[in-house]
């Protein structure tokens, strides 16, 4: 069994390699272009460390900080990016060529709370052997059900045949309170 070593994701003090380094930063006096042993010197003075923030530059950018709580402001960071992004949440309703008028009202009551939850709807027909040739059925239904949901949901995608599934696409209105 082989243990994988995790390399740091910046480089600090003496393993960047570097001869002359961009400094920048709260706690330094001159900011600027200097060698980086004198870097590193002035970070140890500072008992902080020297953290490489971007080695694609040139001269690559550092930054004198304590490098355990950069560490912890990145991950902290990180965490917060990922609690705003918006997670979309994609509900189907499976409806047949023949689908009954009940049925219907049925499967448009739960595409209605699906909606109004803030999640996008997959409608689809399934097209099961020859019903096939009933292409036309398939999409005056979902077309319908579009038409019946157009208050509160717009259709991102129109019917469109896909092997034996005619699909579409329906996402909640974005409302404007102001």
């Amino acid at each position: 069994m082989r243990v994988m070593k995790t390399e740091p994701s910046h480089r600090i003090n003496h393993h960047i390699r570097v001869p002359k380094v961009r400094l920048v930063g709260d706690n330094v006096e001159n900011p600027g272009v200097m060698p980086t042993s004198e870097a590193v010197r002035l970070a140890d003075k500072l008992d902080l460390d020297l953290v490489e923030i971007s080695p694609n530059a040139d001269p690559p950018v550092c930054k004198i900080i304590d490098y355990q709580k950069f560490l912890y402001q990145q991950k902290k960071k990180q965490k917060e990016l990922k609690a705003k992004s918006v997670k979309v949440v994609v509900k189907e309703i499976r409806f047949g060529p023949n689908t009954d008028d009940h049925d219907y009202q049925f499967k448009l009551r739960h595409a209605e709370k699906f909606i109004k939850d803030g999640a996008k709807v997959k409608a689809y027909v399934f097209f099961k052997g020859r019903s096939i040739l009933f292409k036309e059925k398939g999409e005056i239904l979902l077309l319908r059900f579009a038409q019946d949901l157009e208050e509160i949901g717009k259709v991102e995608q129109l019917p469109k045949l896909e092997g034996k599934r005619m699909i579409m696409f329906i996402s909640p209105k974005t409302s404007k309170k102001s």
